[in-house]
């Protein structure tokens, strides 16, 4: 995938244009060894979910209600930095950021609908827990001489 540029997909045709997302880099704990006190490879990726004109109203508002934990002042905020490099955090964190919203987005499974055991299923469970009950009881010495 290269370097990060251009929309962030979610799902379908819905996507991020790269003037929404904010980046961030700084200095990451972790691995990296003399190198790591000179780059910032740490990523946070930030998205105002609040005022984005770029999900349909519908899934904006699911995904408010899924997010709302996660929101800071409207923000979504992603971090990545188990990377050495800045641009493999870049694209860590990119793809959390894009499976975070898809599915917060997504829409609600569909209710279960009840059905009746069959009558027929439930006797024979019940004939069966009878022979075993037999069988175990049979065994207990109790009976015997």
């Amino acid at each position: 995938m290269g370097h990060m540029s251009g929309p962030l997909l979610i799902r379908g045709s819905v996507s991020v244009p790269e003037t929404e997302l904010l980046w961030r880099f700084s200095r990451s704990s972790g691995p990296g060894g003399q190198h790591v006190n000179t780059t910032d490879s740490q990523v946070e990726l930030r998205f105002d979910l609040a005022n984005t004109e770029c999900l349909p109203p519908v899934w904006k508002e699911r995904a408010l209600a899924a997010l709302a934990s996660r929101l800071v002042g409207g923000f979504v905020s992603v971090r990545a930095s188990e990377h050495r490099s800045q641009w493999r955090n870049r694209e860590t964190a990119a793809a959390r950021l894009a499976s975070l919203l898809a599915e917060a987005t997504a829409p609600p499974p569909k209710a279960r609908r009840t059905t009746r055991i069959p009558r027929g299923i439930n006797e024979r469970r019940l004939q069966h827990k009878k022979r075993r009950a037999d069988t175990k009881r049979g065994r207990s010495g109790k009976d015997w001489a």
